[in-house]
């Protein structure tokens, strides 16, 4: 007997799935029975500048074996042609496309952290907008037109900060801010434009995301994550990149998502909204809790927030 699950015969495309949130996003919808091409640059063939060991096969594997059907395509969404093929391809084999997950990012080897923009080395920091905001409209650009043939389509863009919280906060950086404000503002005008269709696009944070990179920056497994409160109490409120998968994909099932049309949120308010917990079955309000103890000052304390 076959469980029809609540995405079952939806298709999504993750772009960025290789790792980190992507690569959750990616299983978490598969998990509601959605057929997901995972893209990204890293192959078990070729490996991307970041030079890290995840690949886009692996994601698709972990996809399937959720329970929806995943198809890996390496694509490099900074070259028009690849992310056009790539649109292409979806519609010749789905014939449709109802979830579009902008997530590509693949820049934390380029950034320098906390230095003024005249300290800031150029290149690094312009490629760093053009992985970050740039693949983001060359993928809407070419997948948007597949999307919007049926009502209901939705379009997330991942990012790291809320909008109200990017708008009053320095992200160390003004590459890196720039970057992160732009998801934010991405979400809002791609909502203008897909009223009108029936779609609707929303901006969605993740916490304090215990990522590959995050767990190695810790000296820590996800099985000891709890470990790195020795080097930063606050690390208590991190939460696993699978919290922000279950986000968007309650989002995707949500048959009256429309009402976050042009929204930013995170994956706190979202499990408050539609009752998920991260893997430990907790609920950490990753952001709600960086505002109020964190950047209050006051010592670490996750009682009420997770």
């Amino acid at each position: 007997m076959t469980t029809t699950t609540p995405l079952t015969g939806k298709v999504a495309l993750v772009a960025g799935a290789t790792r980190g949130a992507g690569r959750q996003i990616a299983i978490q919808l598969g998990a509601a029975g959605a057929t997901v091409y995972a893209t990204g640059r890293s192959t078990r063939a070729n490996r991307s500048e970041m030079d890290r060991p995840e690949t886009i096969e692996e994601t698709a594997e972990l996809v399937t074996a959720a329970g929806g059907t995943g198809i890996a395509v390496q694509v490099d969404h900074l070259v028009p042609e690849q992310v056009r093929d790539l649109v292409a391809r979806i519609d010749a084999e789905q014939g449709r496309l109802d979830v579009l997950v902008n997530d590509v990012w693949g820049s934390d080897h380029l950034i320098t952290w906390e230095k003024p923009v005249w300290e800031q080395p150029l290149e690094a920091g312009f490629r760093t907008l053009r992985l970050a905001v740039d693949t983001h409209i060359i993928t809407s650009h070419f997948a948007l037109p597949l999307l919007i043939r049926n009502p209901g389509g939705l379009v997330v863009e991942i990012g790291d900060g809320t909008k109200a919280y990017n708008d009053t906060n320095y992200r160390l950086s003004v590459f890196y801010d720039l970057a992160k404000v732009s998801v934010n503002r991405l979400a809002f005008t791609q909502a203008h434009e897909l009223e009108p269709h029936g779609c609707t696009a929303v901006a969605i944070s993740p916490g304090w995301i215990r990522s590959e990179l995050m767990l190695e920056h810790f000296g820590v497994t996800e099985a000891n994550w709890r470990d790195g409160t020795a080097k930063d109490p606050h690390f208590a409120i991190s939460e696993t990149p699978a919290y922000v998968g279950r986000a968007v994909a309650a989002l995707a099932a949500d048959p009256d998502r429309e009402r976050w049309n042009g929204r930013s949120t995170d994956s706190g308010e979202l499990a408050t909204e539609y009752g998920f917990t991260d893997l430990d079955g907790s609920r950490p309000q990753g952001f709600r809790y960086i505002v109020e103890v964190v950047d209050a000052g006051r010592p670490a304390d996750v009682t009420g927030y997770r």
